[in-house]
């Protein structure tokens, strides 16, 4: 957000999910008249938190390590959506899914969706409309065509990015599949493959590489173009299930594998949808302990492969003699859940394993810093507006992440130390879930239950006990009950009058 815009502001809105406050001091890429910086974003799908070393996580990541060194880590970063699509969405529009349509997942099952509106250019089309070689590399999943549709003239993306969908993916074989592991059944090696599979091949022969070798082609075009540079590099890494060849399928020993304290918990006081499995593969019931660990070492396969990738990418753009003033973006869509609630995947909830993110923001113009306050996804494209000097093409929900970069977390006050979270549609099922998340706490609205959510995130961080109807408690409940009421309102989000009135009327609501 520009520093001007920032002044006019209320102060409801400089409160709102994203996390920092506004600042009269723009960035120092902002100040360089006429200066318009080369950006990346490298962009994860399901990608969780708290597995990469700089995090003192399980997996050796030196590239991803190395990276962060450079960058503003922002470790208390939170998507605004657990689900691919309006994620994505509002990475690229700047947008809550109330303002653009987009709030569920495009061409799966059961959704109504089958794209992003062509009208929401986003930050491509500005991008693309203002003077920039744009290029996109990857996954979109906001329906056919979305990134050349919006001015994006390298693009190497899926092949079902590419054709309007008819019908949407149905998961019948998901299905066969699950009714023949209840019976005992399983895919060669032992592999489950709608949790995790070795696959034939290596690294040099994957779809991972290939976003790799792509990325390296965009960076050779950009390299040869008088304009400004603004490149996305997306993976469909390390989304479930976790599919991976040699040697990164057999990094991790299973039975070496420490797992969280609410692993295979039993939900107590929890919303009734998480009873139930919303795809085949959902139904986690003839999971073994192993097939567990399995899959978690798959996963920390995954992002070992992913580090690979990283360095690759960087070293790439290091050849071709753009890596020394590149502004990088990195970050995950989503987390993901490995058995944390007896959870797989993603669904309508929101635990820290599906809603927290890692974020590394790289300014070479700003000295690398860690950042505990709270941001969003949000932010992301707001910041690119301002390393950009984009012009807005309409509301922007986000609020520049500079002010924090450069004078940390002093950036804003404690008051203001939180994140909004919401999960209108699950493909095709309403739940309106609208969450706010402090350091020490966090507060579910639930509209399509009974039952809300209250966790005592510091007492106890795997969010075990549902405090919402605790006494001892209430205080925070109906404080946050309110600021959450403030943010909704501060976005324009219709659900604030829902909120409002359950308010009024249920001041004790379970």
């Amino acid at each position: 957000m520009k520093s001007w815009l920032a002044a006019l502001l209320p102060a409801s809105l400089l409160l709102m999910s994203c996390g920092s406050a506004g600042s009269d001091a723009a960035g120092p890429a902002a100040e360089a008249a006429g200066k318009k910086d080369n950006v990346l974003i490298l962009f994860f799908d399901d990608m969780r938190f708290d597995s990469f070393s700089y995090r003192g996580g399980p997996v050796p990541t030196p590239n991803i390590d190395a990276l962060a060194a450079q960058s503003t880590r922002f470790d208390t970063a939170i998507t605004t959506t657990g689900l691919c699509s309006p994620s994505r969405a509002a990475l690229f529009t700047g947008r809550w899914g109330h303002r653009t349509g987009l709030d569920d997942n495009v061409e799966l099952w059961h959704s109504r969706l089958a794209e992003l509106d062509p009208k929401e250019g986003g930050i491509i089309r500005r991008a693309a409309d203002n003077g920039y070689f744009v290029g996109y590399v990857g996954k979109w999943h906001l329906g056919a065509n979305g990134p050349q549709k919006r001015g994006a003239e390298f693009v190497e993306s899926f092949a079902a990015d590419s054709n309007v969908a008819v019908r949407p993916y149905t998961p019948y074989g998901g299905l066969q599949r699950t009714k023949d592991y209840k019976a005992g059944k399983r895919q060669a090696n032992g592999d489950k493959l709608d949790y995790y599979q070795t696959l034939p091949g290596t690294y040099e022969s994957s779809y991972t590489y290939d976003k790799v070798k792509n990325a390296g082609v965009m960076f050779e075009k950009a390299a040869n173009d008088d304009r400004p540079f603004f490149g996305v590099v997306s993976f469909s890494q390390p989304h479930p299930p976790y599919r991976i060849p040699e040697p990164y399928a057999s990094m991790f020993d299973p039975q070496d594998l420490e797992l969280p304290v609410n692993h295979l918990s039993n939900r107590v006081d929890k919303p009734l949808a998480q009873e139930y499995p919303f795809w085949p593969w959902h139904d986690v019931d003839h999971l073994t302990d192993n097939d567990w660990l399995e899959m978690r070492a798959h996963y920390y396969g995954a992002i070992a492969m992913i580090d690979q990738a990283v360095g690759d990418i960087i070293q790439s753009a290091k050849d071709e003699g753009i890596w020394d003033d590149l502004h990088v973006v990195f970050l995950g869509d989503q987390g993901s859940m490995l058995g944390e609630h007896r959870l797989y995947d993603k669904m309508a909830y929101a635990y820290d394993e599906l809603m927290r993110i890692p974020l590394l923001v790289r300014d070479p113009d700003v000295e690398p810093r860690i950042v505990n306050r709270h941001v969003s996804l949000m932010d992301v494209p707001a910041t690119l507006s301002d390393w950009m000097q984009l012009p807005p093409d309409g509301a922007e929900d986000g609020v520049s992440l500079e002010p924090l970069m450069v004078k940390g977390d002093s950036a804003i006050s404690d008051a203001q130390d939180s994140a909004l979270y919401a999960y209108e549609w699950y493909n095709g099922s309403w739940f309106g879930v609208r969450a706010i998340r402090t350091p020490e706490y966090k507060y579910v609205f639930n509209p399509a239950d009974s039952r809300d959510e209250l966790y005592d995130l510091n007492a106890d961080p795997g969010e075990l006990k549902n405090r919402i109807n605790d006494k001892a408690l209430a205080d925070v409940r109906d404080d946050l009950r309110a600021r959450l009421l403030v943010k909704l309102e501060a976005v324009e989000d219709p659900s604030a009058e829902r909120l409002k009135l359950d308010i009024e009327r249920n001041p004790g609501r379970r």
